[in-house]
């Protein structure tokens, strides 16, 4: 059963979602307080509540007198922080998509789910792969919170990647990348289709939304087809 999120979850997860998209733009005046508590019917009370986070996440800008204004979104950093598979590949001109392996909802019950989701939460536990041009890429198997993102219980993830969803879903305020190397075990180099002991890179990842975990992913790629590339100005 979808979970009914409270009003003011609702209205900052609905100017959230127009910031990601472009129909807020940056530096663009979002409706006064009155006009969100007509629009949405709520008090207030209730508008402070959902504006207040979206101010500590960076995503708008409170001035007096003046109103509320959309600052530059986190998304144009996201290329540096979580890049897009889907995208990075698609802009190669190679064909992408991704499959499904195992898909559950459950009671979070392993340390992972219960440090993610909290004693008593629920969490969406999903493995795939990324392919591109027929070829797998990736080897992902990622945990999502569903007491912050209820609405992935939804998502049909037989036609877009996790990643790639909540990226434009869910807006993040937090990130925490490792990097490392391994070789590949038995069930790895299966699905990736290549010899045991291959070189991989992995990427382990947990992403946070103000205080409220979100997800975590580890992405294990096939060393030789996948690179990471960081560039630094000085000053």
């Amino acid at each position: 059963m979808t979970q009914i999120l409270p009003l003011h979850q609702q209205i900052r997860n609905d100017i959230e979602a127009q910031i990601r998209s472009g129909a807020l733009k940056p530096g663009q005046r979002i409706p006064f307080e009155h006009e969100l508590m007509a629009q949405y019917g709520v008090s207030r009370m209730t508008v402070n509540k959902a504006l207040t986070p979206l101010d500590e996440a960076g995503l708008i800008e409170r001035r007096k007198r003046a109103g509320t204004f959309v600052r530059l979104p986190r998304l144009d950093s996201t290329v540096l922080d979580i890049p897009d598979i889907q995208i990075e590949i698609e802009t190669r001109g190679e064909a992408y998509h991704f499959e499904v392996l195992s898909y559950a909802i459950r009671p979070a019950s392993s340390d992972d789910e219960r440090e993610l989701a909290g004693e008593g939460g629920r969490v969406l536990k999903i493995e795939g792969l990324h392919f591109a041009s027929d070829k797998p890429l990736a080897l992902e198997r990622r945990l999502i919170n569903l007491s912050v993102v209820p609405q992935a219980e939804d998502v049909d993830f037989s036609r877009q990647s996790p990643g790639h969803w909540l990226l434009g879903a869910v807006p993040w305020t937090h990130v925490e990348n490792q990097i490392s190397a391994t070789a590949a075990e038995a069930q790895t180099a299966r699905h990736l289709r290549l010899d045991a002991g291959a070189a991989c890179l992995v990427v382990d990842r947990r992403t946070w939304r103000d205080r409220d975990r979100v997800t975590t992913v580890r992405q294990i790629f096939d060393g030789a087809s996948y690179r990471l590339i960081a560039q630094f100005d000085h000053g």
